[in-house]
């Protein structure tokens, strides 16, 4: 029998524990109090670039300024938004997911993969939006519109699809996601969300395709992420170096996703977004031999 003053300690060190957790949980609600909403899904919203740091030699991060520093976002966990641009007489409208959320209030940034021209011989032109961000200047505005999208992570392991006017509910307290290449984005969307909140005990396990190493989007955050005992990441790449490279190489194969993501079960889902060769046959395929159903099969 232990003696009673360490009795005492063990419940003194329990409940401060358990007071930390709380207040922690209390201060994540608290931040998120009301604040003015940028996105309006009826109209277009001119943000004000403040910030490029280049990433690598292809990908940038860009920082836009909210309409006031006391202004969230407004973009529900799960969701995206358009960019608006006039390029060359053409209005041009692409989808991104920010890597900042509601709780980075006054601003908005976006990790973006530039396509450049003369690059991949099937797109000598390169992206239209990519090229166009790239040149902005500090000061310049691009538009925004939002919310858009069917996903919506409403916390604690639970996403919604809204289809139609029905709202599909789906669990997912062991969430495995497949991203390939710019596809990293609304993972970490969710990925952020779910490890920010202490209370949240979602576990996320990670397939990350890329054609090389080098090509591994927001890498110091996944490096980050990995340090959480719920955030588990595997890598796999077209083309490997010779030495020094622990992951796998090639397509994503049933082998793959049986090994580096969570079985089938009632509360399994799985998010997946790339491109959509990818999707189509290296993903669902792959999955649906594993025994996972298409309804917990979500595709951004």
């Amino acid at each position: 029998m232990e003696p009673n003053n360490v009795i005492t300690s063990k419940a003194v060190a329990g409940l401060a524990t358990i007071v930390s957790i709380g207040l922690v949980t209390l201060y994540f609600y608290i931040s998120r109090r009301k604040r003015p909403s940028t996105l309006n899904p009826e109209k277009k919203v001119a943000l004000r670039l403040t910030e490029k740091t280049e990433i690598s030699h292809d990908t940038r991060k860009f920082r836009f300024a909210l309409p006031s520093p006391e202004h969230i976002l407004g973009l529900p966990i799960g969701n995206h938004l358009s960019l608006i641009a006039d390029i060359n007489g053409e209005t041009v409208i692409r989808s991104y997911t920010p890597v900042s959320s509601d709780d980075d209030v006054g601003i908005m940034d976006l990790v973006i993969k530039v396509y450049f021209k003369n690059v991949h011989p099937k797109f000598p032109d390169g992206g239209k939006m990519t090229q166009y961000l790239e040149n902005m200047k500090v000061g310049d505005t691009i538009d925004v519109r939002g919310p858009k999208g069917k996903i919506f992570y409403v916390g604690n392991g639970r996403y919604e699809v809204k289809q139609q006017n029905k709202t599909r509910k789906v669990a997912g307290k062991k969430v495995g996601m497949i991203a390939g290449g710019s596809g990293i984005t609304p993972m970490l969307q969710i990925a952020t969300e779910i490890l920010k909140n202490p209370s949240d005990d979602s576990q996320i396990f990670l397939i990350y395709a890329n054609q090389t190493p080098d090509d591994i989007l927001c890498k110091d955050m996944l490096d980050k992420y990995e340090q959480d005992d719920r955030f588990n990441v595997w890598y796999t790449v077209d083309r490997a170096p010779e030495q020094g490279w622990n992951y796998d190489v090639g397509f994503v194969t049933q082998e793959m996703i049986a090994r580096h993501l969570p079985p089938p079960g009632p509360d399994t889902c799985v998010l997946m977004c790339g491109p959509p060769p990818m999707i189509k046959f290296a993903c669902m395929p792959n999955l649906e031999k594993i025994g996972f159903h298409e309804d917990v099969c979500l595709k951004f």
